[in-house]
């Protein structure tokens, strides 16, 4: 995996537009943990319907897009998930189709220097 990180971007954003990523990061995290939790507090017992997975799917990425963790890979599994509840009828078209808009753009532009994935795959600088 660090390798493949590595790879797929040559720096982390820092500064101004790492801030910016962050707050996206943030911002997307936010909405797909509140739609995780009011999906799963809507109904009073757990069903194992296509909605209720994908939106506790959503959730889990939401937790770790908060963190920067493998977000190419969870940005990727957020556009996917919110297309499927977006085309499935599940819910809000709308909201499913901006937060896989977002989880896309995470996936295609990185996480930011401010992410667990900076700290792990980054360039480490040799000092001598």
């Amino acid at each position: 995996m660090e390798v493949f990180l590595q790879r797929l971007f040559s720096t982390f954003a820092n500064g101004w537009p790492g801030i910016g990523l962050f707050l996206q990061r943030l911002l997307t995290a936010a909405a797909l943990v509140y739609c995780g939790v009011a999906q799963f507090r809507a109904t009073s017992q757990f069903a194992s319907n296509a909605s209720h997975v994908s939106q506790i799917i959503g959730a889990g990425a939401g937790i770790l897009l908060l963190v920067g963790l493998w977000t190419p890979v969870v940005g990727a599994v957020v556009a996917g998930v919110e297309v499927w509840i977006a085309f499935s009828g599940a819910g809000d078209p709308w909201k499913a189709l901006i937060l896989a808009t977002l989880g896309a753009t995470l996936a295609m532009i990185g996480p930011g220097a401010w992410s667990i994935d900076a700290r792990l795959f980054g360039r480490k600088h040799i000092e001598t």
